[in-house]
């Protein structure tokens, strides 16, 4: 998402005020990150699965900039490392499971049965992509193929989530769907991917 230099650098020059504000305080990177996760889930149960998609979408996309402030300031007092790297990528897959899970256990609580099956697909095929990212560079591959990654699908169902809650009709439904199918391909993408680089090759004689 933040690929393009300028975008990179509107975005650091954001950050940095409050990452040096935070660091004076002596609040560590590792604090915001645990802050940031607990608020985003917080805002994901208490009002994303009670149908209060607005206030709950606002929510989580404020306490989602500690996602980003707590990299600036690893960065500024030069503790980033694989700690700073494990925790948030564990910590992202809390969030991820907090608001998809929500949005499932509102459709569920509603009837509305077919959204609920499509974000658990989707809440599945999410996580396995991530898992599948994770277990390629264990075993020496790489995996970073694929239609639908983390940025894309957080996007999609804020977005989503945003325009139901202002009243737009079948958006959810359709958001959700989407991700769950693009996910599953995601999934088959990134495995036919780490195949191909450790399939057995035969031995010459």
């Amino acid at each position: 998402m933040l690929n393009n230099p300028r975008a990179r650098t509107a975005v650091k020059g954001m950050l940095d005020p409050p990452a040096k504000l935070l660091l004076r305080l002596h609040i560590s990177p590792d604090a915001v990150t645990v802050v940031g996760t607990l608020g985003a889930v917080a805002c994901a149960v208490l009002l994303i699965a009670d149908g209060n998609f607005i206030f709950g979408v606002f929510g989580v996309m404020v306490f989602a900039i500690a996602d980003l402030l707590d990299g600036a300031m690893a960065r500024m007092n030069g503790s980033s490392g694989p700690w700073g790297n494990f925790l948030d990528a564990s910590l992202d897959r809390v969030v991820d499971g907090a608001i998809f899970g929500s949005v499932a256990f509102w459709a569920a609580t509603n009837g509305e049965m077919w959204l609920a099956g499509g974000t658990l697909i989707a809440l599945v095929a999410g996580q396995v992509t991530s898992y599948a990212k994770a277990r390629a560079e264990a075993v020496g591959a790489q995996a970073n193929v694929g239609i639908v990654e983390r940025a894309e699908r957080i996007i999609a169902i804020l977005a989503a989530l945003l325009l139901s809650g202002i009243g737009v009709p079948w958006v959810l439904d359709i958001v959700v769907w989407a991700l769950a199918v693009l996910g599953v391909v995601t999934v088959v993408q990134r495995f036919i991917h780490v195949r191909k680089q450790l399939k057995p090759h035969p031995e010459t004689p």
